[in-house]
């Protein structure tokens, strides 16, 4: 699994292979500016401005190439409309609106479990530089 379009003609794909091109698409989804601007469009087409503030902390470099790659990937579709100024709208695509309904369902679940992830967190720093203790059984 070399290639692509080896992957493709095989309809084999496993995310654990080092060498396997799902990989690609795993890596572009754990992006955590991808993971927002898909969520962000979840609700709708948007324009630039209104995605940028929405992923609160994203430069307008980031911003742009994440939108770039997402519309290479067949993920979200860019309309240029012809106004002075053009006036540019970003919308899922079908393949988007697909992801889309995994990253509502996280996002649910981290705002759902962010107290406990929190507790987790505090209880290991609190241990982390002591003696690990015997088991005691």
């Amino acid at each position: 699994m070399d290639t692509t379009s080896e992957l493709v003609g095989q309809r084999v794909a496993d995310v654990y292979l080092r060498e396997c091109a799902s990989r690609s698409v795993l890596q572009l989804l754990a992006n955590k500016w991808t993971f927002l601007v898909l969520g962000a469009l979840a609700d709708g087409p948007q324009r630039f401005g209104v995605l940028l503030r929405r992923a609160d902390g994203i430069t307008q470099k980031s911003l742009t190439q994440t939108l770039r790659g997402l519309e290479r990937d067949g993920l979200l579709s860019r309309t240029v409309y012809p106004t002075i100024p053009p006036r540019v709208e970003y919308e899922l695509t079908d393949l988007g609106r697909s992801v889309g309904g995994l990253i509502g369902q996280i996002n649910v679940w981290a705002e759902a479990n962010l107290s406990s992830v929190v507790a987790a967190r505090e209880e290991y720093d609190e241990h982390v530089g002591e003696e690990p203790r015997p088991v005691t059984r």
